[in-house]
């Protein structure tokens, strides 16, 4: 008790500290406008708990494109036009590329060794450029082009046998690309332990991002607690996960390097035949991590949104299944070199990464020092996020948002195509996600593959349980509510075809 009070007192003359510093700092100047807040209590019961993209929107419309909230003494910036985020996190990325402290995530949990919450520093420039030599060009994608196609006739095949189980062959497959790039690991069965321990570390980090999730991170002193209280306990299991995933992985690759096993992937890469220091050896492994924590989850949301789009729009499945019976036929399943013939498969999916976007909120910044921004105040520590979930589903760039349109991005003499997703869907600025030329390769074969030998509709029900809707969960990933599919075999030759392709 005396411990707590001895807090709760540190924190009150903190804040009054940190306000009377910020007072003098702004010079006069205000903060972005936002909710008035309570006194010393701030903000904090303004901050939702849940669809928190919806609330931060409908601030923008009330408040302006660049709003604010303080809780504890930080300022939360949230910026819902691209052009404030290109104004910042892109133009001003110098100051707008760090990652905010986060207390039970970095320092409990041990996050801060992978590259979604490294700090802008050498470090994660080592991690990005190891990335993007491995998959950040489509050159150097292709040597992964039949492995992927492999992935996607097996996730067609399994569906074979449980057609009510979408997911879970996608989630292998995706799973089995990525460890395959990351450690030249070959996933063995439907139960593989390291994919299990990766599934449930990635799940980790979007319960550790969400904010108001866990009081430690709005007081960092707490964390002088003794080890044995429930948030404590947590981080141990939690950080032992992530290690043991880390670690099992790693040596996985040390040891097919030693044996002679040669397939490509991110550790031979970097270390096959070369000396390498402690340091530079902790980046390759933690580096070979991050891919896969970062990359796993969400292909599989994106492609758990198509299947819900193309539940919903059966309208729209016909016309891309007509499009591939057009160019590829009937006598073949297609490849990754089909897609520049397939422009409405490509629209298909720009309009599911749109209409269904994974990261709402993308990942927050951290600003390192004061800045002024349209005469607002900016001050250094402020943690700020963009609402991308708003960008894409903006009615004034985005007529009828919430309906599933692959047309709007065919352009034609007398309409021009809507803004592209992927100018914000995969971030603004240095922090872009590395792993953008993976992600599009992913979706396109597993959802061409899919539309090719499955048709997929809506479940027939009497309590109607399961039925589809356009709902998502809340947090920093989001998917689609739990819903009932049902994709059986277009046809006898569909089956025969993945029956009987090699892989």
């Amino acid at each position: 008790m005396a411990l707590l009070l001895y807090i709760t007192c540190a924190l009150g003359v903190a804040l009054i500290v940190s306000r009377l510093l910020h007072k003098h700092r702004t010079r006069g100047m205000p903060y972005p406008p936002g909710p008035p807040g309570l006194p010393i209590l701030e903000n904090i019961l303004d901050i939702p708990k849940e669809k928190e993209y919806k609330i931060y929107a409908q601030w923008g419309k009330q408040y302006g494109d660049v709003c604010s909230v303080s809780t504890f003494g930080t300022r939360l910036i949230i910026l819902n036009s691209p052009e404030a985020v290109s104004d910042l996190m892109d133009k001003r990325s110098a100051i707008y590329s760090n990652r905010p402290a986060y207390t039970m995530a970095g320092n409990l949990c041990g996050w801060n060794d992978v590259l979604v919450l490294l700090p802008y520093a050498a470090r994660l420039r080592s991690y990005r450029t190891m990335v993007h030599k491995m998959i950040g060009t489509k050159s150097a994608l292709q040597e992964f082009d039949g492995f992927m196609e492999r992935e996607a006739i097996l996730c067609a095949r399994r569906l074979l046998e449980d057609p009510n189980d979408f997911i879970g062959p996608i989630r292998k497959g995706v799973g089995a690309i990525i460890l395959m790039i990351s450690h030249g690991y070959n996933v063995k069965n439907e139960h593989d332990a390291l994919v299990r321990a990766a599934d449930d570390a990635t799940d980790q980090i979007g319960i550790l991002l969400t904010p108001g999730t866990f009081v430690v991170d709005l007081i960092p002193m707490l964390r002088f607690l003794p080890r044995w209280v429930p948030f404590h306990l947590k981080a141990q299991r939690w950080k032992a996960l992530l290690h043991k995933m880390t670690d099992d992985s790693y040596s996985f690759a040390k040891a097919a390097m030693i044996e002679g096993r040669k397939l490509p992937n991110l550790v031979s890469r970097f270390m096959d035949g070369r000396q390498v220091s402690k340091e530079e050896e902790s980046n390759i492994k933690w580096a070979a991590s991050s891919l896969y924590s970062g990359g796993a989850d969400t292909p599989v949301s994106a492609m758990h949104s198509f299947i819900l789009a193309m539940v919903l729009y059966p309208e729209v499945q016909a016309k891309a299944q007509a499009e591939i019976d057009r160019i590829v036929g009937t006598d073949r399943l297609p490849t990754l070199a089909d897609k520049e013939s397939l422009t409405y498969i490509v629209c298909l999916m720009k309009e599911v990464l749109r209409w269904g976007h994974t990261s709402p909120l993308g990942a927050p910044h951290c600003v390192t020092r004061d800045d002024v921004y349209n005469g607002f105040f900016i001050p250094k520590g402020s943690v700020v996020i963009a609402n991308i979930w708003h960008f894409l589903h903006d009615p004034d760039v985005y007529p009828d948002p919430h309906t599933f349109d692959p047309e709007r991005h065919i352009s034609s003499k007398d309409k021009p195509a809507q803004r592209d997703p992927y100018d914000v869907c995969f971030g603004i600025g240095r922090r872009t996600c590395p792993g953008t030329q993976l992600s599009d390769s992913m979706l396109f074969i597993f959802m061409v593959t899919l539309l090719a030998t499955y048709n997929i509709n809506k479940v027939k029900t009497s309590d109607g349980v399961g039925e589809p809707k356009y709902d998502f969960t809340s947090g920093v990933l989001i998917r689609p509510k739990a819903f009932r599919a049902a994709l059986t075999p277009r046809s006898a030759a569909a089956r025969a075809l993945l029956n009987e392709e090699e892989v």
